[in-house]
């Protein structure tokens, strides 16, 4: 069944709605899923989940989300329950999202504070409880090829690459050792053609010089 429904902005990743709770949900992991469910929302929001529409594997539950004109879509179900219906509720909430006046969803500064569209996301739910339905079933019998071209990651490979970012980011800058541009200047290179034959010249002469001092010392003793 559906447990979990989140509406939130993408500019910001900041929940809006969630619907009603029911006590059940408060003895299943609720808050943990939820938690989960907002930090997916600011993965998205930072531009980490690039895909508009993709599937989350959490344990045995799903995160399904749709993004669409500035704001996403989000709903934790059972690993067994239909994805296309789980899409479907999904697109019906955005339908409604989209009806509203845009100007009011961007002025809501505090998460969950949108409450108007909760009773809406408890009102579209319901249809959605029951996969049994002839509502429900004329959905899944439908031929939709979007539903296989969904992208499916669990929910490990996220956050590791959530710390391989914060890895590198705290890594500091290594930029390669250049050359002393003093060292390195033409100009020094000019200095060592001129001077260097100068230099083995008057080592050589300094050498001779000693020798025949030596030699003549040797003579005269």
């Amino acid at each position: 069944m559906v447990k979990i429904t989140i509406v939130g902005r993408v500019i910001d990743g900041l929940p809006l709605a969630q619907g009603p709770r029911y006590v059940n949900e408060e003895n299943d992991n609720f808050l943990c899923y939820k938690q989960q469910g907002e930090f997916i929302l600011k993965e998205i929001s930072r531009g980490a989940l690039i895909p508009s529409m993709m599937t989350i594997r959490i344990d045995h539950h799903s995160l399904n989300y749709l993004i669409g004109n500035g704001a996403c879509f989000m709903t934790l179900c059972d690993s067994s329950y239909p994805r296309k219906l789980a899409f479907h509720y999904l697109q019906d909430l955005q339908k409604e999202f989209e009806r509203l006046d845009n100007s009011l969803v961007e002025k809501i500064t505090r998460p969950y504070s949108f409450v108007k569209f909760d009773g809406v996301i408890g009102s579209i739910r319901k249809q959605y409880i029951d996969t049994r339905t002839q509502a429900n079933l004329s959905k899944l019998n439908a031929n939709t090829k979007k539903d296989s071209e969904i992208i499916t990651e669990h929910i490990s490979e996220i956050l590791q690459r959530k710390r391989n970012s914060e890895i590198s980011e705290r890594l500091p800058a290594t930029t390669p050792r250049t050359a002393s541009p003093v060292w390195g200047s033409p100009l020094l290179e000019v200095i060592a053609l001129k001077w260097t034959p100068i230099t083995a010249i008057v080592a050589v002469a300094a050498i001779l010089l000693w020798a025949s001092l030596v030699l003549t010392d040797n003579f005269i003793i």
